[in-house]
């Protein structure tokens, strides 16, 4: 008995030690280089057209890490996750230009209205799976723009335009490139590092549950149902914050920049990268943000190559880049069942 409760342990590395790359990625220090990297960047090239693309890229990540929540974590496919993000910036946008506030001021009012829309759209449709779910949430993000280019208060196709920036205090204006880039990295860090937390707490416990066989955590005591809304919840909150980052780096929100296409590419983030690890989800956003600029050169063939490329990647790496580990860690608070286990055993 006592061989069997020790299979349960998580696999060791019994072979040949570990590469310098294996250590590498293993690394807990790699999140902080990572960042490092991202505040050093304006020095080695600081134009207004390589901010504008590495300011996208930081927002791109952020969307990725809170639909990485969604699908990753809870194992719920979402097609429509771009409506977060268009509900927090139209929201942002409306009430900073009614009020002529700026945008930091809407964060309480965004959080307020993406947990609605998360109730909304998850409320009725997280009964459903796989398949069912996808073409439900794909619905209800055409919905959200279909609805934007309607309404009068949204600016109907045309948008809103002339969204006041960040925060101005005196001179210093967050909104100047180089220091809105600069806001935005330490929001995203900020956000990326509590999702990542999250997986690792009670409730991102559940999460992988659910995502492993939603019915034997159902059989656990685990209510599947709230769990999976919590995940919806968490991951419009995460698509709110980034509508407003969005709208203050380009002042104006309009219906067009939230089409299916803008769903899967974040979707493609977080496949490419590797579903349910932070590190392969952040570095699969980077990729698909800045690879097409990469390939600029290409003219209209660089799409064509983006995609081959991408096709190539998973053929060779079906799991991602950076895939999470198969295996649950183990807690400290167990080492004393088992020692239980182990003396019955022996009797």
């Amino acid at each position: 008995m006592a061989n069997r409760v020790g299979s349960a342990q998580p696999p060791r590395n019994n072979g040949r030690p570990l590469s310098w790359l294996s250590k590498l990625f293993a690394s807990r220090q790699l999140g902080w280089a990572a960042l490092a990297i991202a505040l050093l960047a304006p020095f080695v090239t600081a134009t207004p057209y390589a901010l504008n693309v590495m300011t996208t890229a930081a927002i791109f990540v952020l969307l990725a890490s809170g639909l990485n929540i969604v699908v990753g974590y809870c194992g719920l496919l979402d097609l429509g996750y771009i409506a977060f993000m268009a509900v927090g910036a139209y929201t942002a946008g409306i009430v900073a230009k009614s009020f002529q506030l700026p945008l930091i001021f809407t964060i309480p009012v965004v959080i307020v209205m993406t947990v609605l829309a998360g109730l909304i759209i998850g409320a009725p449709t997280l009964r459903l799976r796989s398949d069912y779910l996808a073409i439900v949430t794909l619905g209800f993000g055409e919905i959200t723009r279909i609805t934007a280019n309607n309404l009068t208060i949204t600016g109907g196709p045309s948008g809103i335009f002339g969204i006041p920036g960040i925060l101005k205090i005196g001179d210093f204006d967050l909104q100047q490139p180089a220091v809105f880039y600069y806001f935005t990295i330490v929001v995203v860090a900020g956000l990326v590092l509590a999702s990542a937390r999250l997986l690792n707490s009670r409730l991102g416990r559940a999460w992988r549950f659910v995502r492993e066989d939603e019915d034997a955590a159902e059989s656990m005591g685990i209510h599947t149902y709230r769990v999976k809304l919590m995940a919806y919840i968490f991951g419009a909150i995460w698509g709110g914050f980034g509508g407003i980052l969005f709208a203050a780096h380009l002042s104006a929100v309009s219906p067009q920049s939230f089409v299916f296409l803008q769903s899967a590419l974040v979707l493609m983030a977080v496949v490419l990268g590797g579903m349910g690890n932070m590190r392969g989800v952040v570095l699969g956003a980077v990729v698909i943000s800045l690879l097409p600029e990469l390939l600029r050169d290409f003219s209209s063939y660089r799409y064509l190559v983006f995609g081959i490329l991408l096709v190539i990647v998973m053929v060779f790496r079906p799991q991602g880049f950076w895939p999470a580990r198969g295996f649950e860690p183990e807690r400290k608070d167990d080492a004393t069942v088992r020692a239980a286990f182990r003396n019955t055993g022996d009797r």
